[in-house]
């Protein structure tokens, strides 16, 4: 019996206005996006159909015209825009999403906030 299949989207490198101090507010930044979506393997392994595949392309454009359109004062809200996206479709069981702002501290390499989603 097959389990899930699992669609991981590694470094989505965009760049959007995020944040609410007033230089970030006039300036888009760069944001990281990793993100797991999991729906069941069976679905395009039986009889290689394109339309029994979640489509990861279409998900993944739907997020780019997203975050590169829009405007976030919290990383909180990026992330759960990004997750809502991804847990739409109707297959999918399981979703996590992780958005990076690097350079958002200055001693560190980023500020990273990760949300997950789970059908019930």
């Amino acid at each position: 019996m097959l389990s899930n299949a699992i669609i991981n989207i590694t470094n989505l490198r965009l760049r959007t206005f995020i944040g609410f101090n007033p230089d970030e507010m006039q300036k888009q930044q760069d944001v990281v996006i990793n993100i797991e979506i999991q729906y069941p393997a069976s679905n395009g392994f039986a009889n290689d159909d394109v339309e029994q595949a979640l489509n990861y392309k279409t998900i993944t454009k739907e997020i780019i015209h997203h975050v590169e359109n829009g405007r976030f004062l919290l990383l909180e809200k990026l992330v759960s825009d990004v997750l809502d996206i991804c847990s739409a479709h109707p297959w999918t069981r399981y979703a996590k999403v992780t958005v990076d702002k690097p350079h958002a501290l200055r001693f560190a390499d980023s500020v990273s906030l990760s949300l997950e989603w789970q059908k019930d």
